[in-house]
């Protein structure tokens, strides 16, 4: 389906004359302005495939272009380019390197869910758009975003003590995204609780902080959601081509067939 909205052409893509006269008429100016030719070869056939493999992009196929994601969307009323629509459209026709000319702003999305109440064909373009941030950072296009980074190190710490503790998983946040763990906000945020909170909440807190300590019985099932994380995120990997990532699926698959048999 073709594109028209002026706001979707390039500037770079756009040319003028200040002084044009096509068979006698002057079109000089804005009269002159025209939309240069673009030949794109690089598409990318399994674009849709990899987007709808993730969670979130699996009923992509669904959108049949009508707007409503971009028209009720919150951070188009305030970012024009933000476009759930158009990227959807790219993503549906394989174009990638026009996608990743937008790969800066995609992350933008708020999750305020409008335009899922608002598509007649349940796409969940609130789901699209957080399946293709995690596309452009599973194929590299982006670096790894603070909250991915803050959900594995929160992943980290239930797998291995079935629990967490709030200080750790700060200390660990802070020191992978290279902040510096003292500052002005967290100072006065540390202040006024320990102010509030009774002596032994903080004696046991120390404690956690100290000696990890593991929740009851949790070592069978921390293996057994580990051993779950790795084959959805080898699945994942293989929707985008990895081929080692794809024999790794199909053999944790055909192990899980023999243990039923």
């Amino acid at each position: 389906m073709p594109i028209h909205e002026k706001s979707l052409i390039r500037p770079e893509n756009i040319t003028s004359h200040d002084e044009l006269v096509i068979e006698g008429v002057d079109v000089s100016g804005h009269w002159s302005t025209f939309i240069e030719t673009r030949v794109i070869s690089d598409y990318n056939e399994e674009m849709e495939q990899e987007i709808a493999a993730l969670p979130g992009g699996e009923h992509i196929h669904r959108c049949w272009q009508c707007g409503s994601c971009t028209n009720s969307c919150t951070v188009h009323a305030i970012e024009p380019r933000f476009n759930p629509r158009y990227w959807i459209y790219l993503i549906r026709t394989g174009m990638e390197s026009e996608l990743l000319r937008d790969k800066d702003i995609i992350w933008q999305c708020v999750s305020c869910n409008k335009c899922t109440y608002a598509c007649p064909r349940d796409v969940v373009p609130e789901g699209v758009m957080k399946a293709t941030a995690h596309w452009l950072e599973m194929k590299g296009h982006v670096p790894e975003s603070p909250s991915m980074t803050f959900d594995k190190i929160f992943t980290e710490q239930i797998v291995e003590h079935g629990r967490i503790e709030d200080t750790k998983v700060l200390m660990q946040f802070m020191k992978r995204t290279n902040q510096p763990l003292m500052q002005d906000w967290l100072k006065q945020i540390v202040m006024n609780i320990g102010m509030r909170l009774p002596v032994k909440w903080g004696l046991r807190s120390a404690w956690n902080f100290v000696f990890h300590p593991r929740v009851s019985g949790w070592k069978k099932a921390g293996a057994a959601l580990e051993d779950y994380i790795n084959e959805v995120e080898q699945h994942h990997k293989s929707a985008l081509g990895d081929n080692k990532s794809k024999v790794a699926t199909d053999n944790a698959g055909q192990r899980q067939l023999r243990a039923a048999e």
